[in-house]
């Protein structure tokens, strides 16, 4: 049984629906509208669909260079102010279509059909297009918000482990950063990697209808929504110094341990707030299980620490002299801090980084120090 609801932008609002076997019926009543898709996704669109755009949905695809390509496709398939794009994939090909739609003609409509638990649970509604650019992840983009997202929880079935993890970081994020209440009424739905479509659904309902409340509040990021970032910073990191071959999802979960780590050396945790933090890394650690070697990246001998580290100093949501970041305070609840750029506070952040992460069974050999002077 799907479900419905609204969500209010300055835009006007835009509905979101969510149930199983959606995406048949989109492509029926939309044979001539242009399809944005991810490449491994292709043969599921019928061979009367004749506009597409076929993109590999990887991280260099999702950048200021490789928007050029995608602005003259659209030129070549006619496209213009009253075309409809429809986007199929995760939040990559959200990113690249949120930002083609909006400055295409000076923006065209677009509907968004997410094809990952991540895009699913978080990304799908909020608007927001996130590039990377000269090597660094998401320094550009806009709010550009879809006319329309449709949710087909039966894409579940073509994900992984860690596409499956990596959207339960994110919901267990943004529950989290609700409250803590908000956390114990998340993992009341059961989320899991293995899950029904029915429990899925109710995961998936339940992230985005917190995420609703935090957009609705504050759309352009200036307050409330930055608390969402919890787990970005530190994780973004990691992403980054990989060349992205640890997925954002994965990341944010990561990220979030360090969080909680750098909370600890911080200070500013009660008792009972290091419980209900510690609560959560437990959670996170929980997803991974014995089979992290599932969600991990294999391949690479180290995590240079040294390169995490350039990579967290030039995070675009840093402040001359100051870090900024998202972490547990006081009972446990998130806020948003500013640190100084001392060589101590670097210390604390790569101790955090190794105390977080140490004891995860990575596929690497070691952890990489050299070369950590501020």
């Amino acid at each position: 049984m799907q479900e419905s609801f609204e969500i209010a932008a300055s835009t006007g609002s835009y509905p979101v629906t969510v149930g199983q076997n959606l995406f048949s019926q989109i492509v029926t009543e939309n044979p001539d509208a242009i399809y944005i898709i991810d490449k491994i996704l292709e043969p599921r669109l019928p061979a009367n669909i004749k506009k597409r755009i076929v993109i590999e949905a990887l991280e260099s695809n999702k950048s200021l260079e490789f928007a050029p390509h995608v602005i003259g496709e659209l030129r070549k398939l006619g496209a213009d102010r009253t075309s409809h794009l429809f986007a199929i994939g995760g939040g990559i090909i959200q990113d690249i279509t949120t930002f083609a739609a909006s400055i295409y003609m000076r923006g065209v409509d677009w509907t968004y059909l997410p094809t990952t638990l991540l895009s699913m649970v978080d990304s799908c509604i909020g608007g927001k297009s996130s590039i990377n650019a000269a090597g660094y992840k998401n320094l550009v983009g806009n709010f550009f918000p879809p006319n329309n997202v449709v949710v087909d929880v039966s894409f579940i079935d073509t994900l992984d482990a860690e596409m499956i993890v990596g959207g339960l970081y994110e919901a267990g994020k943004i529950c989290y950063a609700s409250g803590y209440q908000g956390f114990l009424d998340y993992l009341a739905q059961e989320p899991a990697r293995a899950m029904t479509a029915e429990r899925a659904q109710r995961v998936i309902l339940k992230s985005l209808r917190t995420k609703k409340w935090f957009i609705e509040v504050d759309e352009f990021d200036r307050k409330e929504r930055l608390l969402l970032n919890f787990g970005h910073t530190f994780g973004h990191a990691i992403e980054a110094a990989t060349e992205f071959a640890v997925s954002h999802g994965i990341g944010v979960g990561l990220g979030m341990l360090v969080a909680n780590e750098y909370a600890k050396r911080h200070g500013n945790l009660t008792s009972d707030g290091q419980k209900r933090a510690d609560h959560l890394a437990s959670h996170v650690r929980a997803l991974l299980g014995n089979g992290a070697s599932s969600c991990l990246p294999r391949g690479m001998p180290t995590i240079d620490l040294a390169l995490v580290m350039d990579k967290f100093d030039y995070d675009k949501k840093h402040r001359p002299g100051f870090y900024r970041t998202i972490v547990p305070t006081g009972d446990g609840a998130l806020e948003l801090i500013s640190v100084p750029k001392t060589d101590e506070t670097r210390r604390n952040i790569v101790a955090a980084y190794e105390a977080a992460l140490g004891d995860i069974p990575w596929p690497f050999a070691k952890f990489e120090r050299a070369a950590l002077a501020s």
